[in-house]
């Protein structure tokens, strides 16, 4: 089992930039493939990000380009760098491991607005 913990979010303008980090603690972080979801007032939870344990990344459509999901296995923390941010990016982000198992972390809060 993983416990995990998000940091990293607050209040930034339309265009600007924010890097959450995800903490993981507990068994081998390396093991696990990970990811960024995100949770908008109303709406259901949906993929930002995924990093495999080999490092391979996928991203959601609206997000190609602006955002990069990266991985430091030494200091069992993923990121998800956010660049280009627009009020839609504005959301809870939770941090998921898998490894078969699911775990989830608590969300940080990102709101994009001027």
């Amino acid at each position: 089992q993983v416990q995990l913990v998000e940091s990293g979010g607050g209040l930034v303008q339309p265009g600007g930039s924010l890097r959450l980090s995800c903490a993981g603690s507990g068994r081998i972080f390396s093991i696990y493939d990970m990811g960024w979801y995100r949770q908008a007032p109303g709406k259901q939870r949906e993929l930002v990000a995924v990093i495999t344990s080999s490092g391979s990344t996928n991203y959601a459509d609206s997000v190609k380009g602006r955002f990069t999901i990266s991985r430091d296995n030494a200091k069992n923390t993923v990121y998800l760098q956010m660049n280009s941010l627009k009020p839609e990016d504005t959301a809870v982000y939770y941090c998921k491991a898998s490894d078969g198992s699911y775990y989830w972390g608590q969300g940080t809060q990102v709101t994009v607005s001027s």
